[in-house]
């Protein structure tokens, strides 16, 4: 389930930090590598996992490879959250019947 590979994609701390440096733009393995106190081989075993599950892309210029986001491999995730809206009017409203009780 694509879904899956998103979510353990994504478990991993460094590795979203990974993903959302890469919000702000397409970078270089170096650069990427300069934001974080990991090796070289460590950022690129988590772009290989993002890309694996579908949420960066790579660009090859010679010996250099660029990373940058691909938006659309969120769409799973957000079909799969989009699945349990329909619960959450219910639970907010029964979190603030909580919230009201504990007023004092």
């Amino acid at each position: 389930m694509i879904e899956t590979d998103i979510f353990r994609a994504l478990a991993d701390p460094t590795r979203r930090a990974v993903f959302e440096r890469l919000a702000g733009g397409e970078m270089s393995v170096g650069a990427l590598k300069a934001k974080f106190a990991v090796s070289q081989p460590a950022i690129s075993q988590h772009l290989a996992a993002l890309k694996a599950a579908g949420l960066v892309v790579e660009r090859r210029e010679g010996r250099f490879a660029y990373y940058r986001l691909a938006p659309e491999g969120l769409a799973p995730l957000a079909s799969w959250v989009e699945r349990y809206r329909a619960f959450w009017p219910e639970k907010i409203e029964k979190l603030k019947d909580v919230l009201k009780g504990m007023d004092p």
